[in-house]
């Protein structure tokens, strides 16, 4: 494999139960922490590497529980979104930061335009030509698609504690999102659910959802956990059953 990536780093992406038959098709940008042997440690501790700023935790868990439990397809990243963020495009800084939240990243500082685009070529068109084809072949199967991406966020942000539970986030097309949080006020909302917290459209976390949801005219929504909660497999199993079951309610509410 020519360019950043080895033969032995393996492909950047991966398909889970490529051939579900339900309509939702699962997408996790975040979904791991490691890093291509030509990059190193990025000049991190092990400490680093292993928290927030490198990946989502409980996010690829939740996602590989959900698309058993409702027999749908699931696409993720297989690299640290350190290296590059596959949840931006490539013009943006946030693509491959060289400060996340309180750590600068040594090996993000002064980034050349190559090297950048080494990246971008290496992690990113693979994502998004994988994440294209893979709704494409959806669509020449005449197979209904329901684009929900999977995402984790910390407790505490710059030393603030954060009360949200779960973010149901959407950008111009709320439909799926209005329904989900419709659906979580029905059934009680086991977990504090609201609606573009704790990020939102402004804050640049809705690229995946109009790259390949609105652009494609796909009813989409981004979900955020509170990785406290999915720490271990119980916190794990809960999330995605409570998880399941707003997507199930929302998307059944919604004219067919």
């Amino acid at each position: 494999m020519a360019g950043l990536l080895t033969d032995a780093d393996g492909s950047p992406v991966a398909t889970d139960n490529p051939d579900g038959t339900s309509p939702f098709l699962f997408v996790c940008e975040h979904a791991s922490r490691r890093l291509p042997q030509r990059m190193g440690t990025l000049g991190l501790t092990q400490e680093a590497l292993e928290s927030h700023i490198a990946w989502d935790p409980g996010a690829l868990a939740v996602s590989a529980l959900m698309s058993k439990q409702l027999d749908a397809a699931l696409f993720h990243q297989r690299f640290s979104r350190l290296v590059y963020d596959c949840n931006r495009p490539p013009e943006a800084d946030a693509a491959m930061p060289a400060v996340s939240e309180i750590f600068n990243i040594p090996g993000n500082a002064g980034l050349s335009s190559e090297d950048r685009l080494a990246r971008t070529q290496a992690i990113y068109y693979p994502f998004r030509e994988g994440l294209a084809d893979l709704i494409a072949a959806r669509v020449r199967k005449g197979q209904p698609t329901v684009l929900v991406t999977m995402h984790s966020f910390t407790p505490v942000y710059h030393g603030k504690p954060r009360s949200v539970e779960v973010g149901i986030l959407h950008d111009a097309d709320a439909r799926l999102a209005d329904a989900m949080l419709a659906a979580a006020v029905a059934d009680g909302a086991a977990f504090d659910t609201r609606r573009n917290e704790p990020y939102g459209p402004a804050d640049g976390v809705t690229h995946t959802l109009i790259e390949h949801g609105l652009k494609n005219g796909l009813l989409n929504v981004m979900i955020e956990i509170r990785n406290d909660l999915v720490s271990d497999e119980t916190g794990q199993r809960v999330m995605a059953g409570y998880l399941a079951g707003l997507l199930g309610e929302g998307l059944a509410s919604l004219p067919q």
